[in-house]
């Protein structure tokens, strides 16, 4: 069965809220370990930049993908 475009949208939002907080959190859990002390606003600046670059690379991966599938499908 096919996934409609609105379960797909569900999927992608939950994707980066989850990706999201699991960036922030190990952050805050990590980021210490090697020294690294940042207030709360700066993790959670940061793990928003982060979750744009993985928006934006998985976009492009996908991208890459359905040109490779499309191609082959000829």
């Amino acid at each position: 069965m096919k996934q409609s475009r609105a379960m797909s949208l569900i999927e992608s939002v939950a994707n980066v809220i989850v990706g999201y907080g699991v960036a922030v959190v190990t952050q805050i859990m990590i980021f210490p370990v090697f020294g690294l002390h940042t207030t709360l606003a700066q993790n959670l600046k940061m793990g928003a930049v982060f979750t744009v670059v993985s928006i934006a690379r998985s976009f492009a991966l996908r991208r890459v993908f359905e040109s490779i599938r499309m191609r082959s499908a000829k």
